[in-house]
C-alpha cells in the first residue's frame, strides 16, 4: 500500500527535487516520494537513488507522470487504492428478516393456527372449514406482500443513499486526476483529504521516511467506538414490543375468557387470532421506512446527505451541537487583514494596485516577514489561472495559506518563483499537536551559503521557541517588554474575531549545518528553540450571514450549540459573540473578574458563559468538565485538539444529552462515531470523516444542521401522528370479538375484513401523514427526552385507544342499524350466537317471526362486516384530517396544505367502494354490496370526533400544561 507524501517536494536528507505535474490530462503525478521499507521490500535505499535510475526502476517519468494507458495497466494489474467495503447482508437475509421480523411472526403464527383449526375441522367433517383455509390463506398473503412492500422500501432507501454518496464533493488536488490508482512503491494523489490507512497518523505531519514507516501493526490511533442503536431505532424497537405484548397479551385473555365460557377451542382459536390482527399495524413499519426516506430526500435538497435513515430523527432529538468554527460557523474565505511587526499593527491592503498599504516594504523586518509567509506554506495556485485577478483565483491549500499565498502574490509578485530560487530541503507540515509548521530552504544569495530555517504557528507556541525578536531589522533580546507588546497586539487582533498566526526564523551557523547536512525531521537534528520573532499576521474569516439566525433557532429549540475551535480563545470567544453562540449580555469569569476587579478564583457561579482553553481541558477530570458542561449554557471550547473533541462528546453525552458533532479531518473520525448523529463537512471534509459521519453537509453550512434539526422534529411528530392513526381504530376492531364473547351477537366484524381496513384503507394515509408541513411551535419548544417522550407514551395511548377509540364505536351503530332494518332488533341479538352458526337450522325468526336460513343469515353477517368496515373507514377520514396537527386547529394548519393527505381520503374511499360493490361476492373476501344509506350512519361520528378534538386542541392551547 502507497503511503502519501502531502508536499509538490519530496525531501530526505539533503537532496531534494522539484516534481513537475504531468502534462496528460488524465494523470498527472503530484508526488513521487521515495520511502524506506523493510528489507523484505527491497527498497530501502531508494533514497539514495538519482532520478534517472528510479525512473527505470518504477518505470515511471518525474517530469512527464504516467501516460494513461501506463496508468489502465497498472488499474487492471493491482487495481484501485481503495479501503475493501464493508461486507454487504445478502439480499436474501434482507428479505427473510422482513418477512420474519417485527410484528410478522404474529401473523405467522396465526397462519399456523388457522391452517390446523381448518385441517381439524376438516377431519371432523365440518359443513364450512374453508373460512379458516382463507383466513390462513390471506393472512399468509398479507404477510408476505407487506414484507416484499417493506423489502422494496428498504432497497429503495439503500439505493437513495447510494446516491447521496454520489452527491458529495470531492476536493481534488488536481483536476485531471480523477483515479485512484494504487502504484506498486510509487505515490499518486487523487485528493489531498486522503489520508493513507497505514501511516499511523491522524493529520498532515512530517512523513518519517525510514525503516518502519509501515509497521505491520500499525499502533492504535484512537479508541474503538461502536456502532450504537439510534433513538428512532430504539423508538421502533420499543413501539414493536408493546403492541406485540398489547396484542398477546388480550389475545390470551380473551382466549381464556372463552374456553372458561365453554366455546370450543378451535372457536377460541380463531378469537385468539382475531384479537392478534386487530392489534397489530401491520403496514406501520414499512410506513416509517417511507417517512425516512420523504425526510431524507427533502433533507438532501437542502444540502443534508443522509447516510444512515434513522439518522434524520436522531438530528431531530439533537439537544447539543458540538460544531467546528472554521468553515462551518465562518464562509472558510479568509483574507489577510492586520500584521504586527516593529511594534505596530497595520492594516493589510489586498488590493492589487498597492496604492494604500500603510508599511513600509522595503523594511528589512517587512522583507524577514514576507521571507516566512512565502515559504513557510504549502499552498499553490492552479495552473492556467494567470488572467484572473489574484483573489479570484484558485488555490490548492487550507484557507490560512490561501489568505497568506495570495497576500503575498499581491505585494512579492511571483510565489512560486521565489520558492523555487530558494528550494525547500526539509520540512514539518502543522499538526493539531505540535500547532507548528517548520520548512528548511537553501537562499538565493551565492554569497551566503547558509540554511534558512522559517517556521509559522500558533503564536504563543512560536513565541515560547523564540529568545530573540526583531525590530527594525535587527535582533534583540525577548524581554518581559516586548513580550508584553506581542501579548498586547496578540489581544487586539485576537479580540476583533481575526485567526492570528506567529512568525519566526533562524539562519543555520554554515560551520555546523554546511550544504551536505543530512536534515532529518524525525530526530529533529536541527535546532528549533532560540530562534528570532519576526511578527504576527491575522486573518479575518467572516461569519456566513445565515449562522446568526440559525443560532437564535437553536437557542428557542432548547437546543445548546458549543463552539469546538483550535483558535485562540480571544479569537473564539470573539467569533462566538459575532454569531450568537455567546450572547451580548453574557460574562465568562474572567469578564465578570475584570468587571469587579477581582482575582478569576474569587468569582461565584453567577457566569452562563465559559471559553475553556484545550490546554486546560487537557488536565481536568471528567467531574470538573461535567461541572462546565451542567453549569454554563454558552461554552466555546478553544485551541483544542481533535481528539479533545472525542472527550467533550463524551462529556455531553454522561448529561443525557443527544449530541450531533461536526468533523471534517481524520482525527475528527472518533468523534464522529461517538456522537449520537456525526456531520462531515462536504467541501473541506476528508474521506475518513465523511465515512465515519452519519450525514454530511454539502455546504459546510452550520445553518443546513438547523434545517435538519426542523425535518428531524417533524418526522418524529408525523410518526406520532401515523401511530395515532394506526392505533386509533383498534378498539373499533377489538371490540366485535370481546362483545361477541360476552354477549353471544352474531360476529359484528371478520378477521378477513379487519386486514382490509389494515393494509386497504389505511396504508396510503398512513404514508399521505409523513408529507405533512410542521406546526409553527416545531422550533419552539425543547427537545425531546430521550428517556420520557416516548414516539408511543401513555398519553398517546389513552388518547388513540380510548378517547377517538371510543368515539369509533359509532360503527356499532351502523351494525344494530343493518340487522334492524332486516327484522333483527338490537335486544333480540343477545344469545342467539349458538343457533345462529347452528348450520341444521334453517328457519331461524327474527324479530317479526320471518324465518332465516343459514345462508341467509351468513349473508347479513357479511352484510353486517361490510356495513362495521364502510363505518371504521369512514370515521378513519375524520380521524385522518385530525391528527394533520397537534395543537393547532385545522383551519390554522390548512385543510389543503397537504395535498397526499386528500389523495389518501380518496384511496380510502375508493378501495372500501370496490371491495363493497366490486369483490362483494367473493365468498371468501366476506364483502357484499351495501345499500348506499349505510354510508350515511357513521358521518355523524365523524363530525362528533372532529368537533371533539378541536374542542381538545383549543383547550391545550389556552392550556399549554394540560395534557
Amino acid at each position: 500500500m502507497a503511503v502519501g507524501c502531502h508536499t509538490g517536494n519530496c525531501i530526505h536528507g539533503s537532496r531534494s527535487r522539484q516534481f513537475e505535474h504531468s502534462p496528460d490530462p488524465e494523470i498527472k503525478m503530484s508526488t513521487f516520494c521515495s520511502l524506506s521499507f523493510s528489507l523484505s521490500f527491497g527498497i530501502q535505499d531508494d533514497h539514495r537513488l538519482s532520478t534517472s535510475e528510479l525512473e527505470r526502476k518504477y518505470g515511471t517519468s518525474i517530469s512527464e507522470g504516467l501516460s494513461s494507458a501506463k496508468a489502465a495497466e497498472i488499474l487492471v494489474r493491482d487495481g484501485p487504492n481503495l479501503l475493501t467495503p464493508p461486507k454487504a447482508t445478502p439480499e436474501i437475509v434482507k428479505f427473510l428478516k422482513q418477512m420474519i421480523g417485527g410484528f410478522s411472526i404474529l401473523l405467522w403464527i396465526g397462519v399456523v393456527f388457522s391452517w390446523i383449526s381448518f385441517g381439524i375441522q376438516l377431519a371432523q367433517g365440518a359443513e364450512s372449514p374453508f373460512d379458516n383455509l382463507y383466513l390462513g390463506v390471506v393472512l399468509a398473503l398479507v404477510v408476505i406482500l407487506t414484507g416484499i412492500f417493506a423489502y422494496y422500501q428498504e432497497a429503495k432507501s439503500t439505493n437513495i443513499m447510494a446516491s447521496f454518496s454520489k452527491m458529495i464533493p470531492q476536493v481534488r488536488t488536481t483536476d485531471a486526476f480523477h483515479l485512484f490508482i494504487l502504484i506498486t512503491w510509487t505515490i499518486l494523489h487523487s485528493q489531498g483529504n486522503q489520508n493513507h490507512s497505514l501511516a499511523p497518523v491522524t493529520s498532515p505531519m512530517r512523513t518519517p521516511w525510514r525503516p518502519g514507516t509501515l509497521p505491520s501493526t500499525p499502533p492504535p490511533v484512537w479508541k474503538v467506538v461502536g456502532n450504537e442503536k439510534t433513538p428512532i431505532a430504539i423508538e421502533i424497537e420499543h413501539f414493536v414490543y408493546l403492541v406485540a405484548g398489547v396484542a398477546v397479551s388480550i389475545g390470551v385473555l380473551f382466549f381464556i375468557i372463552s374456553v372458561s365460557m365453554r366455546y370450543k377451542i378451535l372457536d377460541s382459536i380463531i378469537f385468539l387470532i382475531g384479537i392478534i390482527v386487530a392489534n397489530v399495524p401491520e403496514g406501520l413499519l414499512a410506513t416509517v421506512t417511507v417517512s425516512l426516506s420523504l425526510t431524507a430526500k427533502r433533507m438532501a435538497k437542502k444540502n443534508c446527505l443522509v447516510k444512515n435513515l434513522e439518522a434524520v430523527e436522531t438530528l431531530g432529538s439533537t439537544s447539543i451541537i458540538c460544531s467546528d468554527k472554521t468553515g462551518t460557523l465562518t464562509q472558510n474565505r479568509m483574507t489577510v487583514a492586520h500584521l504586527w511587526f516593529d511594534n505596530q499593527i497595520y492594516s493589510a491592503d489586498t488590493s492589487e494596485d498597492q496604492t494604500t498599504q500603510p508599511f513600509d516594504q522595503s523594511s528589512p523586518s517587512w522583507t524577514a516577514l514576507s521571507k516566512i509567509v512565502t515559504l513557510c506554506n504549502r499552498a499553490e495556485f492552479r495552473p492556467g489561472q494567470e488572467n484572473l485577478p489574484i483573489m479570484k483565483r484558485v488555490v490548492v491549500g487550507d484557507a490560512s495559506e490561501t489568505a497568506l499565498l495570495k497576500f503575498a502574490e499581491v505585494i512579492l509578485g511571483d510565489v512560486m518563483n521565489i520558492r523555487a530560487q530558494k528550494k525547500k530541503v526539509a520540512e514539518i507540515p502543522f499538526n493539531s499537536t505540535n500547532k507548528f509548521q517548520l520548512s528548511i530552504h537553501e537562499t538565493d544569495d551565492p554569497n551566503d551559503k547558509r540554511f534558512l530555517l522559517v517556521m509559522k504557528g500558533a503564536p504563543e507556541r512560536i513565541l515560547e521557541r523564540c529568545s530573540t525578536i526583531m525590530i527594525n531589522g535587527k535582533e534583540e533580546p525577548l524581554d518581559s517588554e516586548k513580550a508584553e507588546a506581542f501579548q498586547t497586539a496578540y489581544m487586539e487582533l485576537g479580540g476583533m474575531g481575526e485567526r492570528v498566526l506567529g512568525f519566526c526564523h533562524l539562519y543555520l551557523p554554515e560551520n555546523e549545518f554546511p550544504d551536505t547536512y543530512l536534515f532529518d525531521t524525525d530526530s529533529m537534528n536541527f535546532p528549533t528553540s532560540n530562534l528570532c520573532f519576526v511578527g504576527l499576521l491575522s486573518m479575518i474569516d467572516p461569519p456566513r450571514s445565515t449562522v446568526p439566525d440559525a443560532v437564535s433557532k437553536c437557542r428557542s429549540a432548547g437546543i445548546k450549540v458549543i463552539m469546538v475551535t483550535g483558535d485562540h480563545p480571544i479569537t473564539a470567544k470573539a467569533i462566538a459573540k459575532s454569531v450568537g453562540i455567546i450572547s451580548a449580555t453574557s460574562e465568562t469569569v474572567e469578564d465578570i473578574a475584570k468587571r469587579l476587579n477581582i482575582p478569576v478564583e474569587q468569582v461565584n457561579r453567577e457566569a452562563t458563559a465559559a471559553v475553556v482553553n484545550g490546554m486546560e481541558l487537557k488536565d481536568m477530570s471528567s467531574q470538573q468538565l461535567d461541572e462546565i458542561l451542567c453549569n454554563h449554557s454558552e461554552i466555546v471550547f478553544a485551541r483544542t485538539s481533535p481528539q479533545q473533541k472525542l472527550i467533550i462528546v463524551e462529556g455531553c453525552q454522561r448529561q443525557g444529552a443527544v449530541v450531533a458533532v461536526t468533523g471534517d479531518g481524520v482525527n475528527d473520525s472518533p468523534a464522529l462515531k461517538k456522537a449520537d448523529i456525526g456531520i462531515a463537512m462536504g467541501i473541506a471534509g476528508s474521506d475518513a470523516a465523511k465515512n465515519a459521519a452519519d450525514m454530511v453537509l454539502l455546504d459546510d453550512n452550520f445553518a443546513s444542521i438547523v434545517t435538519g434539526v426542523e425535518e428531524g422534529r417533524l418526522i418524529f411528530d408525523n410518526l406520532k401522528k401515523t401511530i395515532a392513526y394506526t392505533l386509533t381504530k383498534n378498539i373499533a376492531e377489538l371490540c366485535p370479538f370481546l362483545i361477541y364473547i360476552i354477549t353471544s351477537i352474531p360476529l359484528p366484524i371478520g378477521t378477513i375484513t379487519i386486514l382490509f381496513i389494515d393494509l386497504g384503507t389505511d396504508i396510503i394515509p398512513s404514508v399521505a401523514l409523513a408529507y405533512e408541513k410542521a406546526e409553527s411551535d416545531i422550533m419552539n419548544r425543547r427537545p425531546r427526552n430521550k428517556r420520557k417522550d416516548r414516539l408511543v407514551n401513555e398519553q398517546l395511548a389513552v388518547y388513540s385507544y380510548l378517547q377517538i377509540g371510543a368515539l369509533a364505536l359509532g360503527a356499532f351503530v351502523t351494525y344494530f342499524t343493518v340487522y334492524a332494518e332486516q327484522g333483527f332488533l338490537p335486544s333480540t341479538l343477545l344469545g342467539v350466537r349458538v343457533n345462529w352458526e347452528n348450520n341444521a337450522i334453517n328457519d331461524f325468526e327474527d324479530s317479526y317471526g320471518q324465518e332465516w336460513t343459514k345462508y341467509q343469515r351468513t349473508y347479513l353477517q357479511w352484510t353486517g362486516y361490510t356495513a362495521f368496515f364502510v363505518s371504521i373507514t369512514i370515521q378513519q377520514v375524520a380521524d385522518l384530517i385530525i391528527r394533520k396537527t397537534r395543537r393547532n386547529s385545522i383551519f390554522q394548519q390548512g385543510l389543503f396544505r397537504n395535498k397526499v393527505v386528500w389523495v389518501g381520503i380518496f384511496s380510502q374511499i375508493g378501495i372500501a367502494l370496490i371491495l363493497t360493490y366490486g369483490l362483494g361476492h367473493v365468498t371468501a373476501l366476506n364483502f357484499t354490496p351495501l345499500r348506499f344509506q349505510y354510508w350515511f350512519v357513521a358521518v355523524p361520528f365523524a363530525i362528533l370526533i372532529w368537533v371533539y378534538d378541536e374542542v381538545r386542541k383549543l383547550f391545550i392551547r389556552r392550556y399549554p400544561g394540560s395534557k
